[in-house]
């Protein structure tokens, strides 16, 4: 009678995963990956306030910030893959559930009562915000470790947050 094979399905028993050498050290892409993943958890938390707001937002504003928060929520959403998948690349796991990202976010998550219209606008300014300062946070971890590809994505978020922001910000100046 044959024996009942005890290695999990789609592993062979002994091999290892290839060790990645992409010129970035062990260290470096750990601390890398780490930052990242705060930044997928800011990004994360930032996408499911907009896309709240979008559905609960009323007023004398209400088109033209239903569809701009959907305009916004859409490129959050969007942003959340890349950002997995550079850490990904760089061989660490992604984190992927509501109680990683609350561990991890720095910006709090969506009021349980929504606020009026003008205070959502105010708390996604706040977002933004955090969510370029986490991205520029690490610029320099990544720059001394040559590590391109990410100081390529942060450029990239850095750009919409900090535009985003400041089209926010211009809704709520007199």
């Amino acid at each position: 009678m044959a024996k009942a094979s005890t290695k999990p399905a789609g592993k062979s028993a002994g091999k290892a995963a290839p060790s990645i050498n992409i010129g970035i050290s062990e260290k470096d892409r750990a601390a890398i990956a780490k930052g990242l993943s705060r930044l997928l958890a800011d990004t994360y938390t930032l996408y499911l306030t907009t896309h709240n707001f979008h559905w609960n937002v009323t007023g004398p504003m209400f088109n033209t910030l239903h569809l701009m928060f959907m305009t916004q929520y859409t490129e959050l959403w969007a942003a959340v893959d890349p950002v997995a998948e550079r850490i990904r690349s760089l061989g660490h796991p992604a984190p992927g559930s509501y109680a990683q990202f609350s561990k991890l976010a720095s910006i709090p998550d969506v009021p349980v009562v929504p606020p009026k219209a003008l205070e959502m606008v105010r708390i996604l300014v706040q977002g933004h915000e955090a969510v370029a300062r986490t991205a520029r946070e690490l610029f320099p971890l990544a720059d001394k470790a040559n590590d391109e590809p990410t100081a390529d994505l942060l450029t990239q978020r850095l750009t919409v947050h900090e535009q985003t922001a400041w089209m926010l910000r211009s809704l709520l100046e007199d």
